[in-house]
């Protein structure tokens, strides 16, 4: 056998002198069908390399090329048609009657639900990001999806016309794509095409993934996005010795773009960024090492990952959820989970402007600062235990029970303007009920600790109150624009605690709800040594005849994109951090390792209560 002569090293000449086929020159196949092929061909180097380069035959080096290059467009020809012929027999499988069951199954509550919400603009929160949403949601759309609200599990989908087989469709071609995907994936990799279509067909008969993409859920996009990443990942790696070609960037653009979407339909594809990350950090530290890339190519090469692998995904991650405000604008189920300055960012959502100024007579509303629990509220309601007082709430709702009105200890009404100041001490007086906020050492009725005081409305008319209903105003924030809220309470601008005079616990409220009797509205209570943000309070809306009619009027300051995409991601988070309670309907993974559920589990329906997924244990294992 005759050799080319090189001045490169063995490893080099050989890998240098791959030829590519026409049409995918560079393209990142070609480098890893060439590996496979090497590895199966048992191709030796040569003993001797003393010859005179003049002998060498050069006709015989045409005839290589060209012999190697019709094989790899024959092998690109045959992967291709494979990847195809896979397609359609994923379609077969994932496709076949997927209009049964014609009734809503449980998930498709959720992100069916979330699509009608998209069609009639109305604000939302999830604690996923918004892109396969969006994109189920115009599948929908199109299709002519209009009010259906998806509310229930087996609610039938022919009574109401709804387009469900578009959607499911739409989910069910994301979901088989990653069957060649897969294939092409593992063939990129320099493996053989009997270790792709192992792959892909492990994929393909994995009933778990059948199931997931026969329904109207995030996954099948998510799986989707998840595949492209990797094979455009993998692709990019077989041009490491051709950096800054066409394919190279190609490939690194499309890896990235693919990690942007794949984040933007779930967080779990921050595992695919952890993976691609490691990688390439792995990657730079060869580099690094190289003694023959200089300091500017190493630059060149770090520049272009930290532009596709880092700007890239975070620009498409954020530009979603531009999208996503920009199809929700109206108010929705979603307000309450925001802050009051983001809901005024939406329409129909009514805009807060009051007077500035806070005085003794001042009929106020109170908001909690640090839950979205909302105002401080009573109702014509007694606690069923401990001091069976009126009860005091949170109510996320504005409402004729939220109001109060400061007051004097002595109960004395002012006949002129009195600002109420940093250590005042003052009581409130339920507008409604004509009952004071009260509190005592008395338990409350679902935080059952020594440090925690019931809070309670008391009195009746004529009553000039006792010494439980006072409370001392403590400053502890202001608006650094308004230097005087500051000094006393000024509406929105003033955060402050009411410290209970004889037991010095501090008016509190947190996130758990009173059961069935307490309307399900938060719990308020009167904590000793509890931390400031769930101790904070501030006037959102005040009413006082006595002031001036050139009292300042203030309002929320509406925020701007960024802000709003950092609050909704910080709500995303908090919400999703305190879901720890499991599903009724899930499956755990010993049930689908070793046998189906006799109960109905998220992928069986109402009609057929009975069914249940039948696992493939040896392709559940190795997956």
């Amino acid at each position: 056998m005759d050799f080319i002569p090189s001045q490169a090293s063995s490893s080099e000449r050989y890998q240098d002198h791959i030829p590519v086929p026409i049409g995918v020159e560079d393209s990142g196949y070609s480098t890893g069908l060439a590996n496979a092929n090497f590895r199966k061909r048992n191709i030796k180097r040569p003993e001797h390399s003393d010859y005179d380069s003049e002998d060498f035959d050069l006709s015989k080096t045409d005839k290589i090329k060209q012999r190697k290059e019709l094989m790899r467009k024959q092998a690109l020809k045959r992967d291709l048609y494979i990847a195809l012929g896979l397609t359609l027999w994923a379609a077969y499988i994932r496709l076949w009657k997927i209009w049964q069951p014609p009734s809503v199954v449980f998930d498709e509550v959720h992100f069916g639900g979330f699509a009608t919400k998209y069609i009639k603009t109305r604000f939302f929160m999830d604690v996923h990001p918004p892109l396969a949403k969006m994109l189920i949601a115009l599948v929908g759309k199109l299709a002519g999806l209009k009010d259906f609200d998806f509310k229930e599990i087996g609610k039938d989908y022919l009574a109401d016309n709804v387009p469900y087989i578009p959607m499911r469709v739409f989910c069910g071609l994301t979901g088989l794509l990653v069957v060649p995907i897969a294939y092409l994936t593992i063939r990129g990799a320099g493996h053989s095409t009997a270790a792709g279509l192992v792959a892909a067909f492990m994929v393909c008969y994995e009933n778990g993934l059948i199931a997931n993409n026969r329904l109207i859920l995030l996954d099948p996009p998510l799986l989707f996005f998840t595949s492209i990443t990797t094979l455009a990942w993998t692709y990019f790696f077989n041009q490491k010795r051709r950096p800054f070609q066409f394919w190279w960037y190609f490939w690194l653009v499309a890896t990235g773009a693919g990690l942007g979407l794949t984040v933007s339909c779930k967080w779990v594809g921050l595992f695919t960024i952890a993976t691609i990350g490691t990688s390439t950090i792995k990657n730079l530290w060869e580099l690094w090492g190289n003694t023959r890339i200089s300091k500017y190519v190493f630059m060149r090469h770090f520049g272009a990952r930290a532009l596709c692998l880092i700007v890239l995904p975070i620009s498409l991650y954020m530009m979603m959820f531009a999208i996503h405000f920009h199809s929700l604008p109206n108010s929705g189920e979603g307000d309450g989970f925001m802050t009051p300055e983001f809901q005024q960012t939406l329409d129909g959502h009514a805009h807060i402007q009051s007077p500035i100024d806070v005085a003794y007579e001042s009929k106020v509303f109170i908001r909690h600062v640090a839950t979205r629990g909302g105002y401080l509220h009573s109702h014509p309601h007694n606690y069923p235990g401990g001091s069976k007082q009126q009860q005091v709430t949170l109510y996320p709702h504005r409402d004729d029970n939220n109001w109060w009105t400061f007051r004097k200890v002595d109960d004395e009404e002012t006949k002129e303007i009195e600002y109420i100041k940093h250590g005042d001490i003052v009581t409130l007086k339920h507008s409604d009920s004509v009952k004071r906020l009260h509190s005592h050492d008395i338990r409350p009725p679902m935080t059952d600790l020594e440090y925690h005081n019931e809070v309670s409305a008391y009195g009746f008319e004529n009553f000039t109150g006792d010494a439980n209903d006072n409370w001392r105003v403590e400053i502890v924030e202001g608006d650094k624009r308004d230097p005087v809220s500051k000094e006393r309470i000024r509406t929105i601008h003033t955060k402050f605690r009411l410290v209970h005079v004889i037991t010095g616990c501090h008016l509190f409220s947190h996130t758990v709800k009173l059961p069935e009797w307490g309307f399900d509205q938060q719990e308020v209570t009167c904590i000793k040594g509890g931390k400031v943000p769930k101790t904070l309070w501030y006037v959102e809306t005040t009413e006082n005849p006595m002031l001036p009619p050139e009292t300042e009027k203030v309002t929320y300051n509406k925020p701007g994109f960024f802000a709003k995409f950092v609050e909704l991601n910080k709500v995303m988070w908090d919400t999703n951090k305190g879901l720890t309670s499991s599903h009724p309907y899930d499956s755990r993974p010993e049930e689908l390792t070793f046998g189906p559920r006799t109960n109905c589990t998220s992928i069986c329906w109402v009609i057929h209560s009975s069914t249940g997924l039948l696992p493939v244990p040896s392709l559940y294992a190795l997956s």
